[in-house]
């Protein structure tokens, strides 16, 4: 079996990569990179990275005209300062709407992007990285379960059930990611999660504190993979 990762660079999807590799090893794996407009391309850079680490196939793609008039503050085109808070504390000023990061059904064009490139690579499934973490309060709805398993159907029907997704985390937190990862021995060291394009992470924003949080409560300080 072939398996295509969609790949980001940061923890989840490395986590992601290491799995799929574990289970059908690097020579059935190929990894999706996707620029989409982002204001840096630290996270592209660090996928490079990792691709080579684990010497798998690394392909790309740039969906960033779909996102040309979005205002998602992760945008190169947006004028919106990316917030530094805590996801919690951002959805008690968007009234339960998604976060200002959100990039409006990333998810949704990532897999169906993805589908047509595993179908012709002859891939039957597509691992990608999404968590509950994510999904909770409605800060990324294309994140949650009941999204997964709504894409998975269609694009099981639509490659004739050839292919199918595979979220092995959607019913976790990021802490269990980053200790599964950590039996993987994921060089977390080279993944990038900060939304900020500095030479160093923020620690401030959003996905920062998340990744800080997941690592602290295995017992290690995050700084030890920045």
């Amino acid at each position: 079996m072939k398996a295509l990762v969609l790949f980001s660079g940061g923890v989840d999807s490395t986590t992601c990569l290491a799995m799929a590799i574990d289970k059908y090893g690097k020579e059935n794996v190929t990894a999706l990179s996707v620029y989409y407009g982002q204001k840096h391309k630290k996270e592209l850079e660090a996928a490079s990275k990792i691709a080579k680490y684990y010497g798998v196939e690394l392909n790309s793609i740039d969906l960033r005209i779909i996102f040309e008039n979005s205002d998602c503050s992760l945008l190169e085109n947006s004028k919106q300062e990316i917030p530094k808070e805590s996801y919690s504390e951002q959805l008690a000023s968007t009234g339960g709407k998604p976060v200002s990061t959100y990039v409006p059904f990333r998810n949704g064009l990532f897999l169906s992007s993805a589908a047509s490139i595993a179908i012709a690579k002859g891939c039957e499934v597509i691992y990608y990285g999404v968590h509950s973490d994510d999904s909770a309060g409605n800060a990324y709805p294309d994140c949650s379960e009941d999204f997964n398993n709504a894409m998975n159907q269609a694009i099981t029907l639509g490659s004739g059930g050839t292919l199918r997704i595979e979220a092995p985390f959607v019913g976790m937190t990021k802490a269990d990611v980053v200790k599964i990862g950590l039996t993987l021995n994921v060089p977390y060291q080279y993944t990038w999660s900060c939304y900020e394009g500095g030479d160093a992470p923020c620690g401030k924003c959003g996905t920062c504190r998340d990744r800080a949080r997941a690592f602290q409560l295995n017992g290690i300080s995050s700084s030890s993979f920045f």
